[in-house]
């Protein structure tokens, strides 16, 4: 059975340091690769079935408590056939400052197999988050100061300068816990993908037990191809799940314009 979940393009961000690898912070070196209206559409494929599709867009910004805030939004869901073994009809909605400093607030909606309405409220300044499901709130928990939600993490990822042999470390909670993730850069090297062939950055991520976009096997690796230009565009991710790997494929993006 297929068991991966439609929620960010990011499970999680993997530590490793050498002698050669270089660690760098969040708050250090970031600039803005993502604009509104950026859609990034996927394939993904499990075996050589289409297994269903994911849509990464951020939508005009708003304003936040007087704040303007990014407007973060990941869909997902399978095909007919898929349908039949695991339905995902997910929504995921995450907000943040302008200055990518950190989330405001987090929201997921499934109503396939899995059904839950989760909202996560984040107060960075005063340092707590709070998670419920369906209206039924859990208590506050103590969250890192700049923390991201399991969504908008992948934009701050995207936000940092990328470069071979660094690990980028940025705190991340789902309202249930909360961490510091880290990835690595691998390597650079080409991909072609159906959107087309792309120069990138082989990104291996990890982020522990928070809960991600993509639901990988344990001790599976996630790894993500990242175009080593301005755009820093994810187009391909590839992980494996309980019955082998699941592939998502950039299919078609449109990279939208300033606020």
């Amino acid at each position: 059975m297929l068991r991966f979940k439609g929620s960010i393009l990011l499970k999680a961000f993997f530590l490793l340091i050498g002698l050669l690898i270089e660690t760098t912070s969040w708050a250090s070196d970031i600039h803005s690769p993502f604009h509104s209206k950026e859609r990034l559409v996927f394939k993904v494929r499990w075996a050589f079935i289409h297994a269903g599709d994911v849509v990464l867009e951020i939508l005009p910004t708003e304003s936040i408590e007087g704040v303007q805030a990014y407007h973060f939004v990941m869909s997902a869901r399978t095909t007919e056939f898929v349908d039949f073994f695991y339905q995902i009809r997910d929504r995921v909605d995450s907000y943040t400052d302008i200055s990518m400093t950190h989330s405001f607030l987090y929201m997921k909606e499934q109503h396939g197999h899995l059904k839950n309405k989760i909202v996560v409220d984040m107060d960075c300044e005063k340092g707590w988050a709070r998670y419920s499901n369906f209206g039924k709130s859990e208590e506050p928990i103590p969250i890192q100061p700049g923390s991201f939600d399991p969504l908008s993490i992948f934009y701050a990822f995207r936000a940092h300068q990328l470069k071979e042999n660094i690990v980028i470390q940025i705190p991340v909670t789902d309202g249930q816990r909360c961490l510091i993730s880290n990835a690595k850069v691998i390597k650079r090297e080409p991909v072609q993908v159906p959107g087309g062939i792309f120069d990138t950055y082989l990104v291996e991520p990890e982020m522990g037990s928070i809960n991600g976009i993509f639901k990988k096997s344990e001790n599976a690796k996630l790894l993500i191809w990242v175009t080593a230009d301005a755009r820093q565009m994810p187009v391909k991710i590839k992980s494996g799940v309980k019955v082998g790997s699941f592939i998502a494929e950039l299919v078609s993006y449109e990279m939208g314009s300033h606020y």
